[in-house]
């Protein structure tokens, strides 16, 4: 973080300094809303959620090194008090990227991808230069200006990760963190429900390349026409990537080994060059893509670009995390979330690792797909009757929709029960698939397959 006396904080959160603060203390950072995380020289910030209040912990946090606590009522500690802690906490990441004119931002969204791609491009960008991503998936309100707040002097890109929650999220995000540089993946099925139709869930990704200036560069999916549509709304100039021949980033000649990981010709406008990607999954491609477009756009080599995808290995847990226990079962760990699209690519997976194997997959009933819901959830039912399993187990609540598109599967009520039927029925060179929304768990159900290590 840029180092900010009590004072300037103060100022730029509209705040006022009570609790003996010391005006002239100088924040160095980290700026953290866990008093667990608090270091020497820390702003802590005083949160209050649903099962925890930030500031019953701001003694605590100071008396561990914290220089202050930026909270929204008196506290028995020096503070910052706004009336708004989150909005605080945004105005305090603009003005710190406004303190570093020479780092560029890029920022990434879409329905499925964002974090596995945040990680690519922020290995690709770190070649460059210091780099500041988020950690796993902060991308909201909270999450997105605590990384802002990572970034110093020295850093040159600022990879971030955008979601929504609705219409205006992203816009949001983009003011506190302007992109110069900005990455649409997909326009997909997930939170359907909260948005209302692909078609509001598409302006609400728009906002990135809305946000950006004119001499900016939007990096757009060419093989999603909703994404491609996009070009219409941006004054920056528009890149495009995907395996269509009207990519001028793209895939050819792609093919999967026996694990699922795809090899490619990566061509740009000014070269090829071969990548074997580590990564699991054919819809690694795209993700892999749209880093490749925006890290040519940061000026990296074609062929650097193909060795650092190739080197990848997953960053952020619980994305196609595939495991082979020491009997010669493989547990693969996709329990991160789940949508109808991300479901129909984690079966693909499936069916090219567990070729020629006895197949198993835990899943949950989907959420957040409004009136669609039923129907959305009796088709995932129909997808993984279809896919050739020796035994399909449904975990949780809601599950009448996905049992009655797979009437043969096994319905149990938590993960727990889920893995210990598992565990009785798989043999050595079996392969698990476990899938499902945040909310159900299901990382549990690996965890247990593979004795306690989940990653």
């Amino acid at each position: 973080m840029i180092p900010l006396p009590l004072a300037r904080v103060a100022e730029i959160a509209s705040g006022a300094l009570t609790g003996m603060a010391d005006a002239r203390a100088v924040v160095r950072g980290p700026v953290v809303i866990d008093s667990r995380a608090v270091e020497p020289g820390s702003l802590f910030v005083a949160i209050k959620g649903e099962r925890a209040d930030g500031h019953d912990f701001a003694a605590r946090a100071c008396a561990d090194g914290a220089v202050a606590v930026l909270a929204s009522r008196p506290v028995e500690a020096p503070a910052v008090i706004v009336g708004d802690v989150v909005a605080a906490l945004g105005a305090l990441a603009n003005a710190v990227v406004a303190e570093i004119p020479a780092a560029t931002v890029v920022g990434v969204t879409g329905s499925a991808g964002k974090t596995t791609t945040k990680d690519l491009l922020a290995r690709l960008a770190a070649r460059m230069g210091p780099t500041v991503a988020p950690v796993g998936s902060y991308n909201n309100e909270i999450g997105h200006p605590l990384t802002v707040l990572r970034a110093d002097e020295a850093t040159r890109f600022l990879v971030l990760e955008l979601s929504a929650r609705n219409v205006g999220h992203i816009a949001e995000l983009a003011r506190i963190a302007p992109p110069r540089i900005g990455v649409v993946l997909n326009v997909g099925t997930a939170h359907l429900g909260v948005f209302g139709g692909k078609e509001a869930i598409a302006r609400a990704k728009g906002e990135l390349v809305e946000a950006l200036p004119e001499d900016g560069v939007a990096v757009l999916n060419a093989d999603d026409p909703l994404v491609a549509a996009m070009a219409g709304r941006t004054r920056a100039r528009v890149t495009f990537f995907g395996r269509s021949a009207d990519a001028s980033v793209r895939a050819e000649d792609v093919t999967l080994d026996a694990r699922g990981r795809a090899s490619f010709t990566l061509r740009t406008p000014s070269g090829a060059a071969a990548v074997r990607l580590r990564l699991h999954g054919a819809h690694a491609v795209e993700n892999a893509l749209a880093a490749a477009a925006a890290a040519y756009e940061l000026g990296l080599p074609v062929g650097t670009i193909a060795e650092e995808l190739s080197e990848a290995e997953p960053r952020s847990r619980w994305r196609m995390e595939v495991t082979d226990r020491p009997d010669g079962v493989t547990v693969v760990n996709d329990a991160y979330n789940a949508n109808p699209d991300s479901m129909r690519a984690a079966f693909d997976s499936l069916a090219v690792l567990g070729e020629g194997r006895r197949r198993f997959a835990v899943i949950a009933a989907l959420r957040e797909l409004g009136e669609e819901s039923a129907a959305l959830n009796e088709d995932l039912g129909r997808l993984a009757a279809g896919a050739g399993l020796e035994g399909l187990i449904v975990v949780g609540e809601d599950a009448g929709p996905v049992l009655a598109g797979a009437p043969g599967a096994l319905h149990v009520p938590d993960a727990a029960a889920a893995a210990a039927e598992l565990s009785a029925r798989l043999r050595p060179g079996d392969v698990v698939l476990v899938k499902g929304p945040r909310a159900a768990g299901l990382e549990r159900v690996a965890e247990a397959l593979l004795g306690g290590d989940a990653r």
